[in-house]
């Protein structure tokens, strides 16, 4: 496994145990509507969470939420739109961005709720 890939499984690991010592019901995980997928798939306090995993090391010049580019929002956006449809859940939804940065053997988490919003576009 390319080490990329590696600390991307480990960031979403990390993400996961994160989330639920929070109290957050892991619903799926990797989720694909065709060749689009989403990290983490969660619920919590009455939301459905859609959650994007960025993990970098820390020399990795751009902040990692700054990755989660409209055209990937739209992405999230429209799985999650389908996801609602095939498992017939009517919540209100939520767009999450955890961000995992790994400095030497210590990884620091944020988690930014309500990272994005859905838009008519």
């Amino acid at each position: 496994m390319a080490e990329h890939n590696e600390l991307g499984k480990i960031g979403e690991d990390l993400a996961r145990n994160y989330i639920v010592k929070k109290g957050y019901l892991i619903r799926e995980c990797n989720w694909r509507f065709g060749k689009n997928e989403i990290d983490i798939i969660a619920e919590t306090e009455g939301f459905l969470v859609i959650i994007e995993v960025k993990t970098r090391s820390s020399e990795f010049e751009a902040e990692a939420q700054n990755t989660v580019t409209k055209t990937k929002q739209k992405f999230l956006i429209k799985a999650a739109h389908y996801y609602l449809i095939y498992k017939k859940i009517e919540k209100e939804t939520r767009f999450d961005i955890i961000t995992i940065i790994k400095s030497n053997d210590k990884y620091e988490i944020e988690h930014m709720e309500d990272a994005f919003y859905p838009t008519l576009n």
